[in-house]
């Protein structure tokens, strides 16, 4: 059956598909962005770094997530209708054409950058290459043998930038903070690409998943792991205390039933793995403001 014209369609149906386009019902793909940036926030700003700051950050995370599906849907409409996870996706099912996709990533891009206009210009110029990684991620999954590192480098420009709008500057505590969510993204987005599999070896996309083979709950947990020693290493010198460590413990424990749910590979288990992630990092930004507050 034919999708309709775009004239047949009301305006409440078009917000309902452009919503459906940037995964509006799905937040967890926002939530594994936003904490590792909350955290970041914290540590930058030695506590709570205001309010003007926590809207920017919380508001432009959300965004810049829609903006990178809008681009990402675009880069995989031709692939996406062979898998059967995306094969409905708005712009595949023709619902939504690649120009008002266009129009709605660009729109939600310049709406995240007038946000970060109001901190530094140090925040600003890292910005430009934020921008630049989140548009060319998509089209990586065609030739390079690990994607899922390349979405960590453009997942991680939140910390990057959350750092220079606090204090001007990138210091050592920040790349280690950028290491530790790059192994995270790894970990989790291959739990994704897990879903995929057998689709993405189908039509040549390449993935973590993929490359791993039955190596892949393996290479999950050590990038678990390392994000865990990371982390630890990163925040010790701000001396939070019980809370800190406590997150660190509650994390450690999710991580642990993650292999549960990983280890047979099945799509239901991985998929919920990966909906679930969102948590670790939840937990370690609890962990770091209550340590902050108690301090």
């Amino acid at each position: 059956m034919a999708s309709a014209s775009p004239a047949s369609v009301s305006l409440s149906e078009r917000i309902a598909l452009y919503l459906n386009l940037v995964r509006w019902d799905r937040p967890a793909g926002w939530l594994v962005l936003v904490w590792p940036t909350l955290v970041a926030l914290w540590v930058a700003a030695d506590g709570f770094p205001g309010w003007h700051l926590l809207a920017v950050f919380v508001l432009g995370t959300v965004l810049m997530r829609s903006a990178g599906c809008c681009i990402n849907d675009i880069a995989d409409r031709k692939y996406d209708k062979h898998v059967k996870r995306t094969a409905q996706r708005p712009i595949t099912s023709g619902k939504v054409s690649v120009t008002e996709a266009v129009v709605l990533g660009v729109v939600l891009a310049l709406l995240s950058l007038g946000l970060v206009l109001t901190t530094r210009w140090e925040a600003v110029a890292w910005s430009v290459p934020a921008v630049l990684f989140t548009i060319l991620y998509p089209f990586t999954k065609r030739f390079f043998a690990m994607p899922q590192a390349f979405l960590g480098i453009a997942f991680n420009f939140g910390i990057v930038i959350a750092f220079a709008a606090v204090q001007g500057e990138v210091p050592l505590t920040a790349w280690l903070l950028w290491l530790a969510n790059m192994c995270m993204v790894l970990a989790y987005d291959t739990e994704y690409a897990m879903v995929d599999r057998d689709d993405d070896l189908k039509i040549g996309m390449r993935t973590s998943a993929i490359t791993l083979g039955r190596y892949d709950v393996a290479g999950i947990m050590l990038c678990f792991a390392l994000c865990w020693w990371l982390t630890a290493f990163a925040l010790r010198p701000s001396l939070l205390g019980w809370p800190l460590w406590l997150g660190m413990g509650v994390a450690a424990g999710q991580m642990a039933w993650h292999y549960g749910l990983i280890r047979e590979r099945t799509r239901e288990g991985c998929f919920r793995a990966f909906s679930k992630s969102h948590w670790i990092g939840a937990t370690l930004f609890a962990g770091v403001v209550l340590g902050f507050a108690l301090k």
